[in-house]
């Protein structure tokens, strides 16, 4: 089995809608991630996702990874089809024409960890159910709002079906690992930083820390 190193954008240029708390920090310029796909089209195994559901996905997102004949998978929000600054039922349609995989973000974009029943019902499984009738396939990818999950989280996420999870945890994957890590880009991250912590790798002491932290994650 063989390592992939998922790489995760947000919001590209300038927002058209008001952004959460924190948010900010994970809307690059179209300069720097017209440089990052440069750079990791080089790389031996990588996979490319965003999160969100932002109207910047379709509009500066999907010709740019056209232009370099890349593909990538869109984790979209159900509640916010058609809301300005998102992508609209027909966007995620020309996307998912366009070869792109479409995966589950959620209802709300609200945390999955801790999530009461209703709430649990609500985000994993009738947000799902929404996207799937939008995309006329199953979806059954999902990626973590605010990469936060635990145990029990993905113990429902497993009956439910999901073939595979995303996270936000800075680190390598293995490709056929059913958890999947991802290093989301933020306006501070530069194109060498990048290579440095994500192709290059960190040492031995700091890359056992960040397992640990996955593997706490996990059993919590």
């Amino acid at each position: 089995m063989s390592d992939v190193i998922n790489i995760c954008f947000h919001g590209i240029g300038t927002p058209q809608r008001d952004l959460e708390l924190g948010e900010d920090r994970y809307w690059i310029s179209v300069e720097l991630f017209h440089a990052v796909l440069d750079e990791i089209r080089t790389w031996p195994s990588v996979r490319i996702s965003f999160d969100d559901g932002n109207a910047s996905d379709l509009e500066i997102g999907l010709p740019a990874l056209l232009e370099r004949g890349l593909t990538a998978e869109f984790y979209v929000l159900s509640s916010r089809f058609g809301k300005g600054g998102s992508l609209s039922e027909e966007d995620v349609r020309k996307l998912h024409g366009a070869g792109m995989t479409i995966g589950t973000h959620g209802m709300r974009h609200r945390p999955w960890r801790g999530m009461d029943a209703e709430t649990s019902r609500d985000e994993l499984e009738t947000a799902r159910r929404q996207i799937e009738e939008v995309v006329g396939v199953p979806v059954d990818q999902a990626a973590c709002p605010l990469g936060r999950y635990d145990r029990r989280l993905l113990s429902r996420m497993r009956k439910l079906g999901y073939r595979r999870v995303f996270t936000s945890d800075r680190r390598r994957a293995r490709s056929e690992d059913w958890l999947q890590p991802r290093y989301s880009l933020r306006r501070e991250d530069t194109v060498d930083g990048l290579r440095a912590e994500a192709l290059v790798g960190p040492g031995a002491l700091t890359r056992l820390k960040l397992e640990a932290v996955g593997v706490v994650k996990r059993i919590r």
